[in-house]
């Protein structure tokens, strides 16, 4: 029995800062990623481990810099090991597909960034966007094994009435971004320097704010991470601030339940 207690005592003091930080969060951000160049993906996968922070990815099959796409079968294993360490996961769009406008009928004027259509605009019906959605969903559990969560992100966070009532038909629950959420990762670099990215979030953040970045952004060229984003973690811990995936959000629970019931009638 006398062995054993070093090792008892070693276990209650680790929990024990664990169990206080747990029940003194001051609130709870939100970290957010879309894909992109996915150059800072490995990166940004580091980071939230080594803080033991959980985020939530948006999935669009983007090209990337390896000279592929962010869901080809060669970002399997990344995917695996982001579903792994209980990330979330909601659908960007599969060919990253910008609304232009809202069209009569329902129908809505679609422009995608990649795929076999990129850079030409077309009509859609809230069915053919729906199809859209879905196609992340559907690759994603090719290379995973996993299901996508609920949620969608229109590129740029662009809406209109049409697109959120297509997204709604289909079951998928909008996710944007607080104004202090915008992590400005898309600025150019020499006009907004990451200290001064940083600055702003640290100050304008506040709980139940969704935060929103991207893993990698071509035309950056002082990448936003790790540079913001690890102190941007500390920071905000220090702050007394804890972090969830949107499966927590209150504004999310609605839409999680109906999607837990057609898995587990």
């Amino acid at each position: 029995m006398h062995r054993l207690l070093p090792v008892m005592l070693t276990v209650a003091l680790t929990a024990a800062p664990l169990a206080h930080a747990a029940s003194s969060c001051k609130g709870t951000i939100y970290l957010t990623f879309d894909t992109g160049s996915q150059s800072q993906a490995e990166l940004v996968a580091t980071v939230l481990a080594k803080h033991q922070v959980k985020a939530t990815f948006f999935l669009a099959n983007e090209k990337t810099v390896n000279g592929d796409y962010s869901l080809d079968p060669s970002w399997a294993p990344y995917w695996k090991a982001r579903v792994a360490e209980g990330h979330a996961f909601g659908t960007h769009t599969f060919d990253h597909v910008y609304v232009q406008r809202d069209l009569p009928g329902g129908r809505i004027e679609m422009k995608p960034q990649f795929g076999a259509h990129a850079g030409q605009k077309s009509a859609w019906t809230a069915a053919q966007y729906c199809t859209e959605l879905q196609r992340v969903d559907q690759r994603f559990h090719e290379l995973t094994g996993a299901t996508l969560d609920p949620f969608w992100r229109a590129p740029g966070g662009r809406l209109t009435p049409n697109l959120l009532a297509a997204g709604k038909s289909c079951g998928y629950a909008h996710a944007g971004w607080a104004p202090a959420g915008y992590s400005g990762d898309e600025l150019p670099s020499e006009r907004v320097s990451n200290q001064q990215l940083l600055q702003k979030a640290l100050a304008g953040l506040k709980d139940g704010d969704i935060f929103m970045a991207h893993l990698g952004i071509w035309s950056r060229k002082d990448p936003w991470a790790p540079a913001v984003l690890e102190p941007l973690i500390s920071g905000l811990q220090q702050k007394g601030y804890c972090f969830a995936t949107l499966r927590s959000h209150p504004d999310f629970q609605a839409v999680r339940s109906k999607a837990d019931k057609k898995v587990h009638p």
